[in-house]
This record gives C-alpha cells, structure tokens and sequence, in this order.
C-alpha cells in the first residue's frame, strides 16, 4: 500500500515537472471592462515552444451562450466567421504581431455583443505535446451611463463668505467599476487648475495650489446623497475668481490585478464663473456730522462700518484726532484690536462695541484742548488657516469737526389753545411748544403745568401743580391731580421733541382758571446724572366758560286707551333735554293705585338699554309689560290684558347721565312726566267664598271633610269663562309663621294640585267637586291636623271680546275648627284583646308541653316486670 502512494507521488511530481517546461500560452488577466465605442487591445504571449522561432495566433469569441465564434489569425485569412467578416475587412476587428511570440487582438469600437470570453490559441510547432495551447481572458462592454450634472455657484461672492461647489455624478451600476469627481478652477488666460479629486478609491487628491488651504481647513468636502459631491471653501478670497469645472472619470483596476487605475470613461462640466467681491469695494466708514459741546460734559462720537458679510468680519478700529489747524499727523486717541481689547483707554476715555458695525467714543469732562478733527480707522481681517490672518481691507473716514465751549441752552415757551370747553364735561387740550431752541446739545427738556384758579377780587391765590415731565419722561403726578391722573382723565403727554400738551377729556367747573406752562432744560453732571440747566416759564392762559344748568323734561301722551279689563294699555314718553353733553337716558315706568299713593316700580330701561324687570313678579304676567325706544328722545309702555288690579296712575320717571372716561354713568338730572290713568269701571260679576265642614270633631285615623264654595252675584258668567285659583291653610295652635296660618295644600286655575308644606304628618287632598265647589280632605287625621282651617280664592274671567283672561280680586273665607276626639273604650280596647290573646296562646302552650312530657316520661320503666298473660293479676300488684 505505502508503495502504491510512493509511485503515484512520482507520477504526479513527473507530470508537474513536465507541464512547467512545456509550450505558456499568456494573456492579459481579466476581466477587462471597457465602454461601448471604446477601442480595446487584448495582448498574447507563448513561450517554451518548439519549432520555428514565429509563431502563428488564432483569436476566438466564446460568448456566454452558443459556439465559439472565429475572429482573426495570423495565417489564415479565411479563419474568420461569416458574422464578423465585415468588421474584420473594415479593419474594426484585427490582429497585429508584436514579434515571433507575441500578438494583439484590437477591436477599434467594442459592442455590447462583444461581451465574453477571448481565447488566444497558437497552432502546436512542438514534437510532443506538453504545456498550454489557449489562454482565456473575459470582456465586459457596458454602456455610456455616465451623467455630470454640476450645480451652478453663487455667481457674485464677497471675500470671506463660504462659496460652495456642488457636482452630481450618475450611472448605471457596473461591477468593477468606480467613480472619481475632479474640481478644477480656469482662472482669466491661464490653465485648468486642478482643485481637489474625490476617488476612485475613497481617496483624496489635492492640487499642489490648494494643499496649504486643505492643510488649514479652508477646503471641506461634502457628500451628501448618493451621487451628490460638494466641495466647500469656508471663506473666498480674491484668488479664488474664477470658472469652476467638474469632470467626473470611470475606472478599472489595471490588468493583472495591480494595485494602479486605468481610466474607461470621462465626462466634464463647466459649473459656471465665480466673481469675488473684495472687502475693501464694499467697506464704508463714517462718523456722524460735526460736534459741539460744553466744558465738562461728555463727548460721544460714533464710527458706523458698514461692509459685505459684516457678522463674519474681525475688525480692527482706531480713533485719531489732530488739531484742527495742525498740519501734523494724527495721534491714536484710542485702539480696539480684533480681539476686542481696547488699548490707550483709561477712566475718561473709553470704546464700545454698541452695534454689529457701530464703535462709539466715549470722552468724560471734555476740555478745550479736546476739540479737533476726529477720524476713525478701520481695518478688516480675514482667517487663512491654522489660525492665521490676513488683512482684507483698510479704510479711514473723513474727519469731524469736535468744538468744546461753554453755552446756555437758549429757547422761548408758548401756550395756545386746542379745545375750549362750551359747557361742563366737554374736553380742553392746551399745547405747549417750545421753539428757538439753540445750546441744548445732547441735553433734555422737560415740562411743568400749574394751575391757578379765578378768584374774585385782588386776592392771588397760589397755584397748584398739575403734573410733570422730568428729565426721564417720566410722569409726576401734582398732590391735589394724582387721582384724576392715574385714571386718565387728565393726560400730560410730549407730542412731539419741542411740543407738550396737557389734556382733560372731562373739564370740571373747578377747573376754570389760568394755566401755565414752565419748560426746564437739563445737562448732565460730572457723576452722570442730570442737572436743571434753564427754566423759561409761558404767559398764563385762561380756560373760562359760562355755565349753563342742564335742564330736562318729560311729556307722557296715552296712545292706546284701556276702556275694559284683558284690554292693552299704552302710553308714550317723549323727552326734552338742554345743556347737556352726549348724554344717555334711563327710563323707569312707575304706578300709583291713587293719586299721591305710593308708587311701585314697574320695569326699567337702562343708559344701555338693558330692560329689567322692577317690581312686577307675578309669573304668569311676566311678559305682559314692555318698554321699548321708539325713537331718538321717545320711549313707549304697552301693558297688555289689562286687570281690575292694573287701574291707577302711570308716569315715567327719566334720569340723563354722562359717561366718564372709565366708561361709567354719572347722574345729571331727573325729571317725571305727567299722570296718565287707567280707569275703566268694573261690571263683571262679584264673587263671594264660603266654607262648610260635616264634622267639626273626628276621632284618630279618620277622615275630615271641609268644603270651600264660591258663589257669584250679578251677571252670571258663562260655562267656561271662570276658573279659580284656591288654597287652603291650617292654624294649629304652634303655628307663628305667616301670621299663624301655614299654606296646606292649592289648586290653580287650569286644576294642577300642589301641596304647600303645612304639618309634615298631614295626608289631605283637594278635589274640585262642582263648577262652584272645592274639596278638602284630611285623611287619617292625627293630633298635628286639629285647628283652624280657611281658604281662599281667586276668580280669573275670560272676555270673549280680547281673547284675555282677567284676574279677580282675592276672596277669604271664614274659619272653621277641627278637633280629634279621645274615647276611653278606643283608648283601651286595644291593649285589653292584646292581653286577652296573649294569656290564651300561654294557656294552650302549658297544656301542650304538660302532655308531651307524660308521654314521653312515664310510657315504659325498667325496672317493671311485665305482666303476665294470664287473665288473674298478682297479689302484689293488686
């Protein structure tokens, strides 16, 4: 067995050896991709060969389905196939020899049905045959997928804004394949530059022009969505003007699997011009306007820059002054470095940053030797990159002249008249201006108003402040105005810069008399606060009107007559006013059942015509009353079914009222109209109520009958033209509450029974048992039932004539008494059977338990012997 496996060794190992130093057939590893339209180049290589030094190759196209198909040879022209004769005489499919053991297979444009495998083969010179003959390699032609659609920059950036550069790559997917994304920049007459390369290994290539940005940070890429690269300058510079490119290159790995990249396709795409701003084409600097100012006060000058993408600027500002006549440079007041940092500063001269471009100089107690051409230098710098800088622009503005001298604020005060009052409420408005201001620099104004009131004869009494405007702005209230202040009825308000006004949106009688208007102006002080510096006071002004006492009157007139009961009754009132300012009216209807009675309010109308209900509570006549405005001064009662009871006096009583400015009514003055009567007479039936009792005493538990009767006298109404309304009451002799008497039970008029309260064990009820009669039963009766007992009624008529019901007065019945009788028999019968009942059923259980224990104890005893049969008893026993 060992000596098997030790043969088949050398047989393996002989082969082996014989193969190595036989005929190598060599090609190109694969796969090789290439593009459709592409030329492609396929070598072949054979080497340890016998026979003659030149060596004849065959190409063949093994596709991936069918035969192989004959292309070229070296030796014979007839070896191509029918299929590709046409490409192989128009030269498109050919074979070149590169010497005696080397050839190359060139396709000038590639097909997509030249996919698949090449075989190279060279006919056998050799006297044995040994090695390869044919080598294989496989092509993939794949279509032009590739599409570069670049993003237009922004055409016109500002140097230090990001600019970005955004190019989209896409294709269809192919293995083997990859991607690489060149940004290139061709700047005015001179090459392509190359910026950047993104792949195609995932890589980064930069330009030898852009490696110290890239190092610093001043290049970023970006990849986004699959397909989507961008490239991103963090900040522009000038050198960066320019048209971008971007071109977009497909690759495969070089044949034989070497680590090196061999370029199939390439695609290119202007993205378009970039133009850069400089800084110092955008930047401005001002100072504000000339300058003047007092000894001792503060200067404050302000130097605005203005410039493109300011908020990402660093800036750098320096103050200079020189003397105004001085041909001499200027000297550096005060420095602010990029960082912030102020240098020459000191406790009375100082820099701040107040806006996004705006630097102010502050210089405290200002002297003669201060005033000069001020001028402010600006200098812009820019981030290069590993926290470097460079400048960008610089720039100084035109000077402003400071003047320093010491003057008086010069101005004059007058006050006129804007509304004058006519009557009392009407507004008044009085202006205060200020004109001739001169010297007030950066000073303020401030107002005073006093007031002083007419006084008959040469008394001069003293005048009282109003209100004030301080140096602030801020409202001070006069002691004896502070309330009329805060609520808003007096207004000290500045209008404008130089104007004031005081404003009273109600004037008072009190307030006719002379008002003056006293102007302060103020400076500020070496510890910065503020200082009266002048005060100019305004010629006094008087507010007078003459008053006129309001005066109001009211006229009632009847519109509609009530000449019989369930008719409707209307009346109208119609009002006079004087001297009164946008006044509103409420409106109150009263009644009077005579005339100097006392009067009850019916129902109301308010200043804001909300209608309210006064002293008319009667539920079912709830809307039988109504008080409307018929017109601009005109209001109108209407009662409609009118009733015995409605007959009196009806007058209007008006009230005028002013609004305040907090919206609420201030009485003026009152006026009643005159009387008017309803008065119609009464020629229905009259009613009258009686009551009947069958028993005046009931024993417990039984059931008291009492009988309320009407009667009518007169006229006898129809079959349904009455109804009545009937209650009943009980006095027992606890009752104290409603004079003694406590509702039982009622019954209205459509015949719904209620049951008041009265005795809580009371069980009654109440039945109408004829057109005339009303029957009240007390059931059970108790002792809490005994008492007096009385009802009343209230008779209702209908009038066929108005469809009305008209209520009757209220009818009282005299008193009956029920009493409970107490019979000793009653009292004690029912103790008597109970104890009668229960000494029985004790008896008959005695009995019972006494015959039960008989039997059960003495029917049998052991110690007996029974008897014996035999007819003669013993001795013993008998």
């Amino acid at each position: 067995m060992e000596t098997q496996k030790w043969h088949f060794t050398i047989f393996v190992l002989s082969l082996t050896l014989a193969l190595c130093e036989g005929r190598v057939v060599k090609v190109v590893p694969g796969p090789l991709v290439r593009v459709e339209g592409q030329a492609v180049s396929i070598r072949c290589d054979v080497s340890n060969y016998e026979g003659p030094r030149d060596q004849d190759f065959e190409w063949l196209l093994v596709p991936r389905e069918g035969n192989p198909i004959q292309l070229v040879s070296t030796f014979d022209s007839t070896y191509p196939d029918r299929s590709v004769l046409d490409r192989v005489r128009s030269g498109d499919i050919a074979v070149n020899k590169l010497g005696d053991a080397a050839a190359e297979l060139k396709i000038q444009k590639v097909r997509a049905t030249d996919t698949g495998t090449y075989r190279c083969v060279t006919p056998s010179t050799d006297s044995v045959a040994s090695g390869n003959y044919e080598a294989d390699v496989e092509l993939k032609v794949i279509g032009d997928s590739l599409k570069v659609e670049p993003v237009p920059p922004k055409p016109v950036v500002s140097e230090g804004e990001p600019l970005q550069l955004q190019c989209n790559a896409t294709r269809a997917f192919t293995e083997h394949t990859f991607l690489s994304v060149t940004w290139s920049i061709q700047k005015k007459s001179g090459p392509l530059q190359e910026i950047l390369t993104f792949g195609p290994d995932d890589g980064l290539t930069v330009g030898n022009s852009s490696r110290q940005r890239y190092g610093d940070g001043g290049l970023r890429l970006n990849l986004g969505e699959p397909g989507s690269y961008s490239l991103i300058l963090t900040g522009a510079q000038p050198t960066d003007q320019g048209e971008y490119v971007c071109t977009v290159r497909e690759w495969v790995r070089q044949a034989g699997g070497g680590k090196g990249w061999q370029k199939i396709l390439e695609r290119s795409e202007k993205m378009g011009s970039v133009t850069i701003t400089p800084i110092a084409q955008s930047l401005a600097v001002a100072v504000e306007k000339k300058t003047t100012v007092n000894v001792e006060d503060t200067l404050k000058l302000t130097c605005s820059v203005a410039a493109a993408n300011l908020e990402s600027l660093s800036l750098e500002v320096t103050w200079l002054v020189r003397a105004a006549n001085s041909s001499a440079a200027p000297r550096v007041l005060l420095h602010m470095g990029r960082d912030g940092q102020t240098q020459n500063g000191s406790a009375l001269v100082g820099l701040s940053r107040v806006g996004l471009g705006d630097f102010r100089l502050v210089v405290h107690k200002v002297e003669r030797s201060d005033s000069g051409l001020y001028s402010c230098q600006v200098k812009i710098w820019l981030p290069q990159g590993s926290g470097s800088w460079y400048q960008a622009a610089e720039k100084t503005s035109q000077p402003v002249q400071v003047t320093v001298m010491q003057l008086e604020p010069q101005f004059k005060v007058t006050v006129s008249k804007h509304l004058t009052p006519q009557v009392e409420g009407d507004p008044t408005e009085l202006i205060c201006r200020v004109s001739d201001l001169l010297h007030l620099q950066d000073g303020r104004l401030g107002v005073t108003w006093t007031f002083t009131k007419n006084v008959p004869g040469d008394v001069s009494p003293s005048p009282l402040t109003v209100g004030s405007l301080n140096e602030h702005g801020s409202l001070v209230p006069g002691k004896e105005y502070q309330q009329r202040l805060e609520s808003g009825d007096i207004a000290i308000l500045r209008s404008e810069e130089q104007v004031f006004r005081l404003r009273m949106i109600h004037t008072r009688k009190e307030d006719m008399g002379h008002y003056t208007c006293v102007v302060s102006a103020w400076g500020r002080t070496r510890q910065g606060g503020w200082a009266r510096t002048k005060e100019v006071q305004s010629s006094p002004t008087n507010v007078f009107w003459t008053p006129k006492t309001p005066v109001l009157s009211v006229v009632a007139h009847r519109v509609r007559e009530a000449s019989t009961g369930g008719s409707t009754f209307e009346m109208s009132c119609h009002v006079t006013a004087q001297n009164l300012q946008n006044p509103g009216y409420s409106v109150l209807i009263r009644f009077a059942e005579t005339q100097g009675g006392h009067a009850r309010k019916v129902l109301s109308l308010s200043p804001d015509s909300v209608l309210q209900l006064e002293e008319w509570t009667e539920p079912s006549r709830i809307d039988s009353v109504v008080l409307e405005k018929t017109g601009q001064l005109e209001y109108r009662f209407r009662l409609y079914g009118v009733q015995v009871s409605d007959r009196g006096l009806y007058y209007c009583d008006v009230t005028a009222w002013t609004r305040h400015q907090n919206d609420d009514w201030a009485r003026v003055v009152s006026a009643e109209s005159n009387k008017i009567n309803i008065a119609f007479e009464d020629t229905g039936p009259v009613f009258n109520v009686s009551i009947h009792s069958d028993r005046h005493s009931v024993l417990p538990g039984e059931t008291a009958k009492m009988e309320c009767i009407l009667t009518v006298q007169g006229s006898t109404p129809n079959t349904g033209d009455v109804a009545y309304e009937v209650r009943w009451f009980q006095s027992p002799a606890r009752a104290v509450e409603n004079g003694g008497s406590e509702p039982l039970i009622s019954i209205d008029r459509w015949g719904v029974v209620r049951k008041s309260g009265g005795n809580d064990s009371t069980d009654c009820s109440l039945e109408r048992a004829d057109g005339n009669s009303f029957v009240l039963r007390v059931h059970h009766a108790g002792d809490g039932d005994a008492g007096q007992y009385y009802c009343t009624a209230t008779p209702w008529l209908f009038s066929p004539s108005t469809g009305a019901w008209t209520k009757g007065h209220d009818l009282t019945s005299t008193t009956v008494f029920l009493s409970i009788k107490l019979a000793l028999w009653d009292s004690v019968k029912m103790p008597v059977l109970y104890g009668v009942v229960a000494a029985v059923l004790i008896g008959l259980l005695s009995l019972l338990l006494g015959f039960i224990s008989a039997r059960c104890c003495f029917s049998r005893n052991l110690m007996h012997t029974p008897r014996s049969h035999n007819k003669l008893m013993d001795l013993e026993m008998d």
